[in-house]
């Protein structure tokens, strides 16, 4: 456990062809179900401070208690998804660290030293913010406020994967309003 952050909740992977890596999670590793979004409605995107409107399809499974992220850019809008990319890194590109109390938690990694490099909202108390450290080759940190409709989305992320059976590999985000 980290003693900046607490546990790591979710392994975000930058891949060239999501729908490839879902398949590939699901029936090489038995990973799923995954909750799949071809355009995730960010708000509030910043890159560097300034805003851009990224296309982004995201899936996400779980394998026990740590979540996994599938993340294919379908833009050229700057990302740290990008930067990993361009640097020729496949794979692990960030681990994220959950909280609901993003507010007194960010306060506190900025007077630690961290430096914001990408941020945004998905949803209602769904902001996340990804700094500018790389501790391994291309992985950066990313904090994620789940104390919303998106920390229920990912509740029920993870309970459908226990004793998941391999049926129903890929299904539809539900809609975050009604969560």
């Amino acid at each position: 456990m980290s003693t900046f952050f607490g546990q790591i909740r979710q392994l975000g992977y930058v891949v060239n062809d999501i729908e490839q890596a879902m398949n590939y999670w699901s029936r090489s590793l038995g990973v799923g179900p995954w909750y799949y979004n071809p355009k995730v409605p960010i708000t509030d995107y910043r890159y560097d401070g300034r805003h851009y409107e990224p296309h982004n399809s995201v899936a996400l499974a779980n394998s026990g208690f740590v979540q996994v992220e599938l993340i294919q850019t379908r833009n050229d809008v700057p990302s740290m998804y990008q930067d990993f990319l361009r640097a020729g890194h496949t794979g692990l590109q960030h681990i994220a660290y959950w909280t609901e109390h993003y507010d007194s938690d960010l306060e506190r990694l900025l007077k630690q030293g961290f430096k914001p490099k990408m941020s945004g909202q998905v949803g209602e108390r769904g902001r996340f913010i990804y700094f500018d450290t790389e501790y391994h080759p291309g992985t950066v940190i990313e904090l994620s406020e789940v104390a919303g409709p998106k920390g229920k989305l990912f509740d029920l992320i993870r309970r459908s994967s226990e004793g998941w059976n391999g049926e129903d590999p890929v299904r539809d985000f539900p809609d975050l309003r009604t969560l």
